[in-house]
């Protein structure tokens, strides 16, 4: 099973103090050990920007670390899943879904991932697939 991470699960597992940081680690512990977890380059851009932000450049340097400790793939966002980025963005223009999230889905579509590790609701919106009758699973 393969699962996409968005920023919102990252960030709850990297703060602490966040309200959803022990939602995150219960469902994190849970994957881990069940799914092939993966992520985009744009997400990891998002969530360093973030999470240096809000926490500090330390907290920034640890997500990193663990990022690139193998328990994630990075999967780079290419010029199709831009293309395709811009029609999700055509297709949803009420939603105001941010560029990272539409290449989020853009990237989970192309890989076929159905599954999202997040707490955006965005992914509970975004439909796929002919007709657009699909939608994620999201986790927790």
């Amino acid at each position: 099973m393969r699962v996409f991470v968005d920023t919102s699960a990252f960030y709850a597992l990297a703060d602490r103090s966040d309200r959803l940081h022990r939602s995150a680690v219960r469902a994190y512990e849970k994957l881990v050990e069940q799914a092939r977890l993966l992520t985009t380059d744009h997400v990891l851009l998002e969530c360093w920007f973030l999470i240096s932000h809000r926490l500090g450049r330390e907290a920034a340097l640890k997500f990193w670390d663990a990022l690139f400790s193998g328990i994630v793939e990075l999967i780079p966002v290419g010029s199709a899943d831009l293309r395709t980025t811009r029609q999700i963005m055509a297709a949803f223009p009420d939603q105001g879904f941010s560029l990272v999230d539409a290449t989020s889905f853009a990237v989970m579509e192309r890989l076929g991932v159905t599954r999202a590790f997040t707490f955006d609701d965005r992914f509970r919106v975004y439909r796929f697939g002919k007709g657009r009758e699909r939608s994620f699973e999201v986790i927790p």
